[in-house]
């Protein structure tokens, strides 16, 4: 027979069990010792994330509730929008972004089949498959050394009559260019969607306002995969703070419905059964009607519940981040003659997803060379994603066809595929675990 008062009671016991379970099994106890293994990305959590989750699954609601209604206004408030829309993914939070302006209630500015998107081809494919996917264009431009962003005097070249976007990423916490971005938006009518998967934290600013990435266009994009600035393993986010927008953001991401009714409500607008849509009869089930052809990407309340006591902890993983990226990129001065070490964006403080390092021409050693070494001491090293995405497999059925195009040649972006690589620098790296990566790195450029 329980011993438990009530729910509640219950409820706190299994709290303090899994806390104590916690401190016993997951806290990681043993300090770094050189040849320890050091991820270029990993959670940083405690008892706080565990606790929470476990209340999540004794409520056993398994769709979105209040965990995600918690998280949606605690983030929307931190990082200063109107409207933020929890997604099971950054992927789907991207393809969520681009599949609402292709809706109709846009008007002219409705992105169809064969307008274009100025993006760039050196990055995450999940921010260009959507434009491909909808039929639409993808318009490549250059990038840039040693900011890894795209180059904004190739703006003016990439456009065309079909232009209506601009869909691309800070990279690796990076800020693009925004003001010059923006101002191009501005002046073509043109949409502006901000892959903010990999800058979460990142700030820019423009004539002396300062705001978060993902906060200056008009969508912004979130991914909380596990290696993300914050986690919730999978989980996304779509932010803007248009009104319309908004609307369309909940109808893809909840099957293309009409309905607003969040989830488990039925009736929320009090018209259920007296609306005509579309060739419909009259009265026709509101909660079964459909306005767009959407999705199901809702996140669960058992994701979004990690992520609510992430969010708790965010700043501190903002800080630890420049800390472990300035540290690296001190210790790495000696050898910047041999390497190119990365640069923060004019206007810009960013919170660094990795360090990126791409080998000077001419040099006697390559890329490969030097990611070998210092994988062979354990530590893990990434390219900068698709390095160019034109030369993946994925492209083969479409190469050379008008289904994309090139503007201006991508010079950089094929060094960058050829001579990049990047470390992590995440929260829980510690100054031993730093000093020790930008040691392998100097051994590994100085032949040592």
């Amino acid at each position: 027979m329980s011993t438990w008062k009530n729910e509640q009671e219950a409820r706190e016991q299994i709290k303090e069990m899994v806390a104590a379970y916690y401190h016993d099994f997951k806290e990681k106890k043993e300090p770094f010792k050189p040849g320890d293994r050091i991820s270029y990305a990993s959670r940083v959590f405690d008892e706080h994330e565990m606790q929470s989750l476990t209340d999540a699954t004794l409520d056993f609601w398994l769709t979105t509730g209040r965990f995600a209604e918690q998280f949606e206004k605690n983030f929307a408030k931190w990082i200063g929008v109107k409207y933020v829309h929890l997604v099971n993914s950054g992927s789907s939070a991207n393809l969520i972004a681009f599949s609402v302006l292709t809706a109709p209630e846009l008007g002219d500015r409705q992105i169809k089949r064969g307008d274009e998107v100025i993006t760039v081809a050196c990055g995450f494919p999940t921010t260009v498959t959507p434009i491909l996917q909808y039929g639409a264009v993808p318009v490549f431009v250059d990038v840039t050394i040693p900011q890894y962003n795209i180059d904004t005097t190739k703006l003016e070249g990439a456009l065309s009559d079909k232009t209506k976007a601009v869909m691309i990423a800070h990279t690796l916490g990076n800020p693009f260019d925004l003001k010059t971005v923006k101002e191009f938006c501005d002046k073509h009518n043109l949409w502006l969607v901000e892959d903010n998967c990999d800058a979460l934290g990142s700030q820019y600013t423009i004539n002396g306002e300062t705001r978060y990435t993902g906060t200056w266009g008009d969508i912004g994009t979130s991914s909380f995969y596990p290696p993300h600035h914050m986690t919730m393993g999978e989980g996304g986010a779509v932010y803007t703070n248009n009104p319309l927008l908004h609307r369309l953001i909940l109808s893809y991401r909840d099957w293309g419905r009409d309905c607003i009714c969040p989830s488990g409500q039925d009736n929320f607008c009090g018209h259920r059964f007296d609306g005509q849509y579309g060739e419909l009869p009259k009265g026709y089930d509101h909660k079964y009607t459909y306005s767009h052809f959407g999705y199901n990407l809702k996140v669960t309340d058992l994701q979004a519940s990690i992520g609510v006591e992430q969010l708790k902890k965010f700043p501190s993983f903002i800080e630890r981040r420049r800390h472990n990226w300035e540290r690296l990129h001190k210790a790495l001065e000696p050898i910047s003659d041999q390497v190119i070490l990365p640069e923060a964006a004019l206007h810009s403080n960013p919170s660094w997803f990795g360090f990126l390092i791409t080998i000077r021409p001419n040099k006697k050693f390559s890329r490969n060379d030097i990611t070998k070494y210092v994988e062979a001491h354990n530590i893990q090293t990434r390219l900068l994603f698709s390095g160019n995405l034109i030369k993946h497999p994925c492209f083969d059925q479409i190469r050379g066809t008008n289904a994309y195009r090139v503007s201006g040649g991508l010079n950089v972006t094929n060094q960058i595929m050829n001579e990049t690589f990047w470390v992590g620098v995440y929260p829980g790296m510690t100054d031993d675990m730093i000093d020790y990566m930008a040691k392998v790195i100097r051994d590994a450029v100085q032949g040592g």
